[in-house]
């Protein structure tokens, strides 16, 4: 099961604050799971792979959560 986001930056910067903000994560990994992420531009591609749904589900809230903090952060900084 995969399941894939793409989400639009104002700026290249923010798109690359996001990728560092999640790399702790992505290395911890979360069982069960594979993550890949990628910035092109404005633009950062989540990607997330898990053999069942319960695991993709609870990723897909984890890392969404994650990308939502690290949004609300820079906006406070």
């Amino acid at each position: 099961m995969i399941a894939r986001f793409t989400l639009d930056f104002d700026s290249i910067e923010e798109a690359n604050i996001v990728t560092r903000a999640l790399q702790p994560e992505i290395d911890h990994k979360i069982p069960k799971t594979k993550i890949i992420t990628k910035t092109d531009n404005k633009q950062f591609f989540l990607t997330i792979e898990s053999k069942d749904i319960s695991s993709l589900r609870a990723a897909c809230n984890s890392y969404l959560r994650w990308i939502n903090t690290a949004i609300n952060v820079r906006k406070t900084i």
